[in-house]
């Protein structure tokens, strides 16, 4: 993932680098721009948990098929647990952070909440890669992959939790 805001940035109209020549609009602007890249990153990763758990649900139902029914419960807590999770990064309070404030937040300190972000989605990787290894129905016991499916939710879930803390730390550092 690149530097989303700078991106978005350089893709503006005529009218609002005009605009951004206005004294002190310029910051307002920047703020609402951080904050639609947030959104949409956040989207984007909550996007990538709906696509683990869209693969778990077929898994899922090859079990349902093969009338291995006895681990269902294990398959829907994780389906409950993934949009959970979806649902958390989706709605975070991205609104009351402090990367949004008026301060001037610098590209080495975005850089700093950009490689998190990356992190978090190369971890969600694993997570599906994980899911990839529940064997199929009749190939075998499926308990120890769901354990270590669950395992790789917990890491994600922890992970998400630390996002505040990062925004925190790129904010404090700018001051």
């Amino acid at each position: 993932m690149s530097n989303g805001f700078e991106e978005a940035k350089a893709q503006r109209n005529a009218l609002e680098r005009l605009i951004d020549r206005i004294p002190g609009f310029r910051g307002f602007q920047d703020r609402e721009l951080r904050r639609d890249v947030d959104k949409l990153q956040r989207e984007h990763v909550a996007g990538q948990v709906g696509g683990v758990k869209k693969r778990l649900r077929e898994i899922a139902r090859d079990y349902t098929d093969a009338g291995k029914i006895g681990i269902l419960d294990r398959f829907e807590r994780l389906d409950r647990r993934l949009d959970g999770l979806a649902q958390s990064i989706r709605h975070s309070d991205y609104g009351a952070s402090g990367l949004f404030s008026p301060q001037k937040i610098g590209e080495e300190e975005l850089a700093r909440l950009y490689e998190f972000d990356l992190s978090l989605l190369d971890d969600v990787a694993l997570l599906d890669g994980k899911v990839s290894l529940l064997p199929p129905p009749g190939e075998g016991e499926p308990e120890a992959a769901l354990d270590a499916v669950l395992a790789q939710v917990r890491e994600v879930e922890g992970k998400w939790g630390q996002r505040q803390q990062v925004i925190s730390n790129v904010v404090q550092h700018a001051r």
